[in-house]
């Protein structure tokens, strides 16, 4: 009889119970508003702040309700503004695109290579479209950093990195955020730190701090912030930028505090496990896994390999079959969005001309989740099932 896994794709492990102290900590004095402290109070939600900034490396950090809207809010901070074209992956997320589109850009699709990272001969190409980069590490993939960085500074390009997928990653030992002005981070579930939802913004630079700041919504309470600028910044820009509130509290701070106290230790039971995963599937003919470079040091907390060339049918067959078996994978070649594997193509407030090695590469990609509730055993068992199925399918003539 064919084995069958039979756990779940979606279970997170539970919060750590020091941090269920700490939210009923928060939960019993009633102070969840970041500002709200009594006297001699440092607010959950700066010490984060200033832990993040240590953590990243950055010397501003600030601290929000999403990935996505840390992601807009850098690059309103940044100087987007309506009009502007913005380069960002043909492999990405819809929050991408989306947050483009919310400050009124418009995105411009640079390619994605079988390495499944953004393709630099033609982010070169077009390198003189835009002003601005939005960079996907995408499903924790890290492009060349240093060539990245010498196409776009040489271009006058402002990068700004999504690494809702990198928190604990580096580039040749440069922490994923560390690169362009600004980065972007989410604590949503079923990231690298779990608050429900929830995200951080780091920068070196002071007056995209500020004004991150005060998009975020502080009012006149920016001196309550301490991973951020002095005050003089703040005045410098305080009249001109708006407010579009998006803080984060202090209930999901204080739940997020003692989860950044593990993190590198989270990061190698991910590796661990996507390491079980990676060698079950290695040789597996039809099928390529995605080396990584020796400069990467990326978090395994989904696996994405490629059926490349195969017929549409044959991967959905693939897909069809695992699934009987326990194995949920999803595939970014079908032509409408299924399980939030929307492509560049399928976000019409965002046109663009065919990319046909793109969606090559697009048509072959097979992604998995995997959750640390996941046994080194379970990882074993799931890349048997895909290996079989896979071997079953190619052998069948895909």
């Amino acid at each position: 009889m064919s084995e069958r896994f039979t756990g779940t794709f979606t279970q997170q492990e539970p919060i750590p119970e020091d941090a269920v102290e700490a939210a009923l900590a928060v939960l019993r004095h009633g102070r969840l508003h970041r500002y709200n402290v009594v006297a001699g109070e440092i607010a959950e939600t700066a010490l984060l702040e200033e832990e993040f900034a240590a953590f990243t490396g950055a010397r501003y950090c600030l601290a929000v309700a999403s990935g996505g809207y840390a992601i807009a809010t850098a690059l309103r901070a940044a100087g987007v503004t309506p009009g502007d074209s913005v380069l960002t992956n043909t492999f990405t997320l819809a929050p991408v695109p989306g947050a483009i589109a919310a400050v009124g850009g418009t995105p411009v699709f640079v390619g994605v290579t079988e390495q499944l990272t953004i393709d630099l001969d033609d982010l070169a190409a077009k390198a003189g479209q835009a002003g601005y980069l939005l960079l996907s590490h995408m499903r924790g993939h890290i492009c060349d950093m240093d060539r990245l960085m010498e196409i776009c500074d040489g271009a006058g390009i402002k990068v700004i990195e999504d690494c809702a997928h990198t928190m604990g990653a580096a580039w040749n030992g440069t922490p994923s955020g560390r690169h362009g002005v600004a980065a972007a981070y989410s604590t949503q579930t079923y990231k690298h730190m779990n608050s429900g939802e929830g995200g951080f913004l780091v920068t070196d630079d002071e007056e995209l701090a500020a004004r991150a700041t005060i998009l975020s919504g502080s009012y006149m309470l920016y001196g309550r912030h301490r991973a951020a600028p002095g005050p003089e910044v703040f005045e410098r820009v305080k009249y001109d930028t708006p407010n579009i509130s998006g803080r984060m509290d202090n209930l999901r701070a204080a739940i997020l505090r003692p989860q950044l106290k593990t993190l590198h230790d989270q990061v190698a039971r991910w590796n661990e496990r996507y390491g079980v995963l990676e060698a079950g599937l290695r040789g597996t003919p039809g099928l390529t896994v995605i080396e990584r470079p020796a400069a990467e040091t990326y978090v395994g907390s989904s696996i994405q390999v490629l059926l490349l060339d195969w017929a549409a049918e044959a991967i959905l067959d693939v897909v069809a079959r695992c699934a009987a078996r326990g194995v949920e994978l999803k595939w970014f070649g079908a032509p409408e969005p299924v399980a939030f594997t929307s492509r560049y193509d399928s976000w019409r407030y965002a046109p663009s001309a065919p990319m046909p090695p793109s969606d090559r590469v697009l048509a072959g990609i097979l992604d998995m989740r995997v959750p640390l509730t996941f046994s080194l055993e379970d990882c074993a068992l799931i890349a048997r099932i895909i290996r079989e199925e896979v071997s079953t399918v190619y052998g069948n003539g895909a």
